[in-house]
């Protein structure tokens, strides 16, 4: 860049270094021509553990800690690896966890993935995707699933409110009450929600739901969008539904693995947050009653998620189009 004739504010900002930075490099290139761009004999002591061993003590942390079982070794269990290998002969706990630092490398943390088996994942990601997008003249797109396993916990003992310099205190000790189950459908479009709480969640349970959403929409066609549940996928309980109806339903499934699809698992997600996170509910009335009450109040101005979806990574170097759907980035701005 400098040989181009850019400025050291320029490249420094380009680069991500300082000023400084840039001015002591170009002066050493000017004074000592290519050489001195090498790197110089620091003061002080030596390392007495030079760039190879440090590389292989990184290697060493991406290694299991286990043949099988736990899969991340402790700073002890490196050290003694290290040791037995004839990597180093000694080395601290506190030594190595800087040169794992300084190799930004954290083999305590781990994320978690899943991949989708799916031979149609793109196939079914562009209809969803479509539906997302506009829906069909005359028709609605309605978002379906279940949360299960709704507990009804009651705190034994009140909350201390907080106080400055004093976070919110909460008893430790509950009394369960039952669970839940919430089957909801959500209008992608214009943020409608209807739903039902259950004791159970059974096919008898989401058709009985699903009589409601027909009722609520008696007229056009409704496009279905929902996972690969037992219950979804009873295709002869569906057949005689939509007999029933005119044959107005259209069912469309996300792939396998990819329920993050689903709009409705977003409002899902809030619920969690709003309703059940620090909640202490004396019954599963209470649970109920919060319950409706919460999807009320998001009846009174409903509004439709912004969910975005960036595209399939293209193996030619092309740049993304639409219909190449890949990486999913959702945005909740509109709860």
């Amino acid at each position: 860049m400098a040989h181009k004739g850019e400025t050291t504010t320029a490249i420094a900002d380009a680069v991500g270094v300082s000023v400084q930075t840039v001015s002591h490099w170009r002066t050493r290139l000017a004074r000592q021509g290519a050489e001195g761009l090498q790197e110089v004999a620091r003061p002080g002591r030596p390392r007495r553990i030079g760039q190879t061993q440090r590389l292989e003590l990184l290697a060493l942390a991406c290694e299991p800690a286990q043949a099988q079982g736990r899969a991340t070794p402790t700073l002890d269990e490196m050290v003694e690896r290290a040791a037995l290998r004839g990597v180093v002969k000694q080395i601290s706990r506190s030594h190595l966890q800087r040169i794992l630092q300084a190799g930004d490398m954290r083999p305590h943390r781990v994320r978690q993935w899943l991949h989708s088996p799916d031979p149609q994942f793109r196939q079914k990601v562009n209809e969803i995707c479509a539906l997302y997008r506009q829906a069909p003249k005359g028709s609605v797109v309605l978002s379906v699933d279940e949360k299960t396993g709704i507990q009804a916990i009651e705190r034994k003992h009140a909350d201390r409110a907080p106080a400055p310099g004093r976070a919110r205190r909460r008893e430790f000790e509950y009394i369960r009450h039952g669970t839940q189950a919430l089957i909801a459908a959500m209008d992608v479009h214009s943020g409608r929600v209807i739903g039902s709480c259950t004791d159970r969640r059974t096919q008898a349970d989401l058709v009985a739901f699903m009589e409601q959403v027909a009722q609520a929409y008696p007229k056009g066609r409704v496009h279905i969008v929902w996972d690969n549940l037992n219950t979804h996928r009873a295709q002869a309980v569906w057949e005689e539904f939509n007999v029933r109806h005119d044959h107005r339903f259209v069912f469309h499934f996300t792939p396998l693995h990819a329920s993050w699809v689903n709009q409705i698992e977003l409002l899902f997600g809030i619920y969690a947050r709003r309703v059940l996170r620090h909640a202490s509910h004396s019954s599963i009335q209470h649970l109920r009653e919060r319950t409706e009450a919460f999807m009320k109040k998001r009846n009174q101005a409903p509004k439709p998620f912004k969910w975005t979806f960036a595209g399939f990574e293209l193996q030619t170097g092309e740049p993304l189009r639409f219909n190449d759907h890949a990486h999913v980035r959702r945005t909740t701005k509109g709860r």
